[in-house]
């Protein structure tokens, strides 16, 4: 799925080791990447405005238990952010407790 959510993060990014992140591709554990509108991955700006290596916005650890991301989806509600017009609501923390049950 592709979807917009409000970003804050211009000083921080993801940076690893191209074996890291052979590593995490191997293992599946990206979970989201920064993409432009075709849903490809992006260094371009205007996509990925910290610059992560691989466009990487989100990883998992290897069993899946602890996920680390950069936007912020806790921002996301109604009446914030005019200009996104596409808000989906992921509900990353009930979902995960959800699937822990």
């Amino acid at each position: 799925s592709i979807y917009t959510m409000p970003v804050s993060h211009g000083e921080g990014r993801f940076v690893a080791s191209d074996d890291v992140i052979k590593d995490l591709i191997a293992n599946n554990q990206i979970a989201s990447q920064y993409v432009d509108f075709d849903g490809n991955g992006s260094s371009e700006y205007f996509f990925n405005p910290n610059g992560s290596y691989h466009a990487i916005e989100a990883i998992t650890s290897l069993d899946g238990r602890i996920f680390g991301k950069m936007g912020h989806v806790e921002r996301a509600d109604d009446n914030l952010y005019k200009n996104i017009n596409d808000k989906k609501y992921l509900n990353i923390f009930a979902n995960g407790i959800n699937y822990f049950k």
